[in-house]
């Protein structure tokens, strides 16, 4: 494990840092008096102060992508896919640095916060393939003496509204490959867990990126408001919750923008009579619990077939009780902190719902306190994981995006009666089936609708060259992030007809063109 080099160690440190925005190739200060506190979720210490950007502020960063963009259009691709290759050799030489940042301002651990920069990686090695993945097609002699191709084109100033969740993975869903396509961008985010953003940034200017080209503004819904409504903003990106992934669609689109809105989830992991119930359990504990649950494709509900609930959940309460809740930066540690005092009221309220509607609360991370998870930890947010059994589906926990260490079981008495369960729920983001007969797993992936499905996979997260995204309100927009979708979305599709006046023939032509 690396040393964390100064920029961690400021976010580790007690002293109060300033974050500001990032604009026109070098950090800016705001044009508003606005801050907020950002807190190291495991001691409850304020670490830093974040800039609240307002409209003046997104316009300065909106100005310079604008500015950056005809020249950096206009280089090759494969020139800016050298800038990826540079910038994707500083990730892997600082990888452990961005790791500490996220586990400092997020509480995630610290082996979980190195995965997560991992899978960024792998986007930005996807993006590095860029002159292959924006060749045409050509058709030579579509009709007399005519040939006709397509390409595809930049779409201009775009921008990036990411969540507190995934403050390094997230991002690199959408500027490698926006940035790649020839792109400027503007990234808007989380107030939460800021410091990441800007650390991008310096490694991105490191790698050549000419300024201008990526842009950060820190703030809240006044600047989301201010990006969304701009009229150099072509498209917009966002990753959060259901209610403003449908606002941030509706409005963008109302401004004529195209828009890429992740929503929430309610992700179901169906356990099967014939599975393996270690593996199961491993599954189960590992999805729920990491990162605190604070994940998108977290499994939230688990559907017990048959008599798999008596045969699983005295193992499923056993675990959950020996949860290793740590400091993130103890490498034993299973998870950590709650990433706010705010989330840590809500999960904890749930947890009331949940008993109140009846459910059986078979372990309660209520009690867990921060002196249990070592010393210094005392102010921290902390909770250990939940476990519920006889869950229905009208009680709010079953219905509803928890965000948090909170594992529902529901019981059912066929493999039928878990496709029918899951597929009434709004959500559509990831589901997990464990079984050993492959036919079950075949029909299982065919009639489920959801997009991301796993098989005996328990977060089915697709690789970088593949996409991301689920159905129903799990997603707004047609296209899915990073991959060959997100190639789609940061461009446009432009038709070339060509012939040559030798082959024109004389006289004027009255008729629709056909092949002829």
């Amino acid at each position: 494990m690396n040393a964390p080099d100064l920029t961690t160690a400021r976010a580790q440190s007690s002293a109060v840092s300033p974050i500001d925005h990032f604009i026109g190739g070098k950090l800016a200060g705001s044009n508003g008096a606005r801050r907020a506190q950002v807190t190291n979720p495991a001691t409850g210490a304020v670490t830093g102060s974040v800039a609240m950007g307002n409209v003046v502020d997104v316009n300065a960063a909106v100005a310079a992508a604008r500015a950056a963009f005809p020249a950096w259009a206009d280089t090759p691709p494969l020139r800016r896919a050298r800038v990826m290759f540079k910038f994707l050799e500083l990730l892997n030489q600082h990888r452990d640095e961005l790791a500490h940042l996220i586990t400092a301002e997020h509480g995630k651990v610290f082996t979980d916060a190195q995965g997560e920069v991992t899978r960024g990686i792998d986007i930005v090695e996807f993006a590095c393939g860029i002159p292959q993945l924006l060749k045409g097609d050509y058709t030579e002699q579509v009709s007399t003496g005519i040939d006709n191709w397509t390409m595809r084109q930049p779409l201009g100033v775009v921008a990036g509204i990411t969540p507190f969740n995934f403050p390094v993975m997230v991002p690199m869903w959408m500027f490698p490959v926006a940035i790649a396509c020839g792109n400027s961008f503007v990234l808007k985010p989380s107030p939460i867990d800021p410091s990441c953003s800007l650390r991008m940034a310096e490694l991105l200017r490191q790698a050549g990126l000419p300024d201008g080209v990526f842009n950060v503004v820190q703030g809240d819904k006044e600047a989301v408001d201010a990006l969304l409504t701009h009229p150099d903003v072509a498209a917009l990106s966002f990753v959060g919750s259901t209610p403003i992934a449908n606002y941030i669609y509706e409005t963008g689109a109302h401004h004529g923008k195209r828009v890429q809105a992740l929503g929430g989830a309610k992700n179901h992991m169906v356990v099967m009579p014939d599975a393996d119930i270690d593996q199961a359990v491993d599954a189960l504990i590992g999805s729920a619990f990491g990162s605190a649950g604070e994940r998108c494709m977290a499994i939230s509900v688990a559907v017990l077939v048959g008599d798999v609930a008596d045969r699983i959940l005295p193992l499923l309460t056993e675990r959950a009780r020996a949860l290793k809740v740590k400091h993130g930066e103890q490498l034993d540690a299973e998870m950590g902190p709650i990433v706010t005092r705010a989330a840590w009221q809500r999960i904890t309220d749930y947890i009331g719902v949940g008993v109140s509607e009846g459910a059986k609360l078979l372990h309660d991370g209520r009690p867990f306190t921060g002196a249990q998870a070592g010393a210094g930890c005392e102010a921290g947010f902390w909770m250990g994981g939940t476990l519920f059994d006889q869950v229905q589906p009208h009680m709010r926990i079953y219905r509803e995006e928890i965000f948090g260490p909170v594992l529902s079981c529901v019981r059912v008495k066929t493999g039928a009666e878990a496709v029918a369960l899951i597929n009434a729920h709004e959500f559509g983001n990831g589901v997990s089936c464990f079984t050993r007969d492959g036919n079950v797993a075949r029909e299982f992936a065919r009639g489920i609708q959801v997009g991301m499905v796993g098989i005996n996979v328990p977060i089915p997260v697709p690789m970088a060259w593949h996409g991301f995204g689920g159905w129903k309100r799990s997603l707004f927009g047609d296209m899915h992030a990073y991959g060959e979708e997100g190639v789609r979305f940061y461009t446009r599709q432009k038709s070339i007809m060509q012939r040559w006046p030798e082959s024109i023939g004389k006289g004027a032509e009255f008729v629709m063109p056909t092949s002829k």
